[in-house]
């Protein structure tokens, strides 16, 4: 039997006015109904519906306009039958790596400072799970995440543990089956380790030259895909 995938509320928000969208055959420019309606349609919060429309909008499948409204964009560009066309997810996950070098990156140099020894047992302890999930051949998706939250909460510096939080959704699709494809990124698990290492031995040169090598390591399986 296979697992039951787990999805966040603005991932299911999300596909729920995609849904939306086909079922009232909307066209380009059709405005949908606004932030208040659809918490009450689709009985979520604002927050959830916000973040769901922050994704839709990052990968072209509405517009947002400030006073004005929530608008479809070309509709015919897409596919509503439970996911993007692959080509523009990669451009999504292409433009969000792109913040995710900035600040996690940030995150990394301040973590290879500023970590304790505390800190440095659990990302031990979140490594070894990890590896045990890996030689199992078990899902990894989110310990691999959660390794990189230790190292965010490892940086010590709460305005951008924020900035990371806020954009969590976003994040979180480098996780959540990117793709299509839940193991994607597996080729990633040995820097994993060596930026480990360096962030422990509090080496900074190091830890950012691994962090740029899995950095690169996604950026390539994200381009070179196939489905």
């Amino acid at each position: 039997m296979g697992k039951i995938q787990k999805l966040l509320v603005h991932e299911l928000v999300s596909q729920e006015i995609q849904n939306y969208i086909q079922e009232k055959e909307l066209k380009e420019g059709d405005k949908l109904p606004s932030v208040d309606e659809m918490t009450q349609m689709f009985g979520v919060g604002r927050s959830s519906l916000r973040e769901a429309l922050r994704y839709l909008e990052a990968v072209d499948i509405v517009r947002v306009e400030n006073g004005k409204g929530i608008f479809v964009r070309d509709v015919d560009t897409f596919r509503f039958s439970g996911k993007v066309k692959v080509e523009r997810e990669r451009d999504f996950l292409l433009n969000t790596l792109d913040v995710r070098k900035a600040l996690e990156g940030k995150a990394v140099e301040l973590a290879s400072k500023r970590i304790t020894k505390a800190q440095i047992k659990e990302l031990e302890d979140c490594l070894e799970e990890y590896r045990i999930l890996k030689e199992s051949h078990k899902d990894t998706s989110r310990i691999d995440l959660q390794f990189h939250r230790y190292v965010i909460k490892a940086a010590d510096n709460a305005v951008l543990e924020t900035v990371l939080d806020s954009m969590s959704g976003l994040y979180e699709k480098f996780f959540n089956e990117p793709l299509g494809d839940k193991q994607l990124f597996d080729e990633t698990y040995p820097f994993h380790i060596t930026m480990f290492d360096a962030i422990a031995a509090h080496d900074t040169e190091r830890a950012m030259d691994e962090f740029h090598k899995m950095m690169a390591c996604i950026e390539d399986k994200i381009r070179t895909h196939q489905m």
